[in-house]
């Protein structure tokens, strides 16, 4: 899957841009109006996340550009939350809006949804369940098994495990975590990481003292551990 970021914001860019990276996604970058609709209108996107205000021409003006050749689906970003900038930007073409200051898993939340929506990830999705040892994971369920017996995890825990189970085999600082399961802006204390690692060999590992999958890297971070 492949996604253009639009935002003359370069540090929230490259916020957005590690998301969804660290989801699996393929992600390129904009930082103005015209940039976006040559990049639409020259590659083949799945998706499109387009800020309202930006230099040149503006995300509406962009999305109505991109909308005179591409039925993409595109997300725009605002700093304005009146519905009737909503009404403008869903008549310009937009399929959703998202209001900043936002919370990054409720973008990946969308992003998910909206590509489920377009229907252009359906093939991908089908039957995606992710499993390593004794541990399986359906993401659009959101339900987690150990030796086939359903486990309860919190929304954190079940983000943080779908991470590592996507990447097996990287290791992930705590701040690299933190970024990308608690989002970008959040202020908490890297000690939130070891807490959720710890519930999450108990309810997971075979033998929590002794794990053998959700390994640490000594003064590195965690991962876990190919099968």
């Amino acid at each position: 899957m492949k996604i253009l970021v639009v935002d003359d914001e370069k540090v929230l860019v490259k916020g957005i841009k590690f998301n969804l990276e660290s989801e699996g996604y393929q992600v390129e970058a904009a930082y103005d109006g015209e940039a976006a609709v040559e990049l639409a209108r020259t590659e083949s996107f799945d998706l499109i996340i387009l800020d309202l205000m930006m230099p040149k021409i503006d995300g509406l003006q962009a999305c109505m550009r991109i909308r005179e050749f591409s039925n993409v689906p595109i997300i725009m970003l605002t700093a304005r939350s009146e519905d009737t900038d909503k009404i403008i930007g869903f008549e310009c073409g937009a399929d959703d809006y998202i209001t900043k200051p936002f919370n990054i898993l409720e973008l990946k939340a969308r992003v998910r949804a909206l590509l489920r929506r377009s229907g252009m990830a359906a093939q991908k999705e089908k039957g995606r369940q992710l499993t390593i040892g004794h541990i399986v994971l359906d993401p659009d369920q959101r339900s987690a098994w150990k030796d086939g017996a359903p486990v309860d995890l919190t929304a954190k825990e079940f983000d943080l495990m779908e991470l590592l189970m996507r990447n097996p085999g990287r290791v992930y600082s705590r701040e690299n975590l933190l970024n990308v399961v608690w989002g970008y802006e959040y202020a908490g204390d890297y000690r939130t990481v070891d807490v959720h690692v710890r519930r999450l060999r108990e309810k997971l590992e075979l033998d929590p003292a002794h794990p053998m999958y959700i390994l640490t890297k000594w003064g590195v971070g965690y991962y876990l551990k190919n099968a």
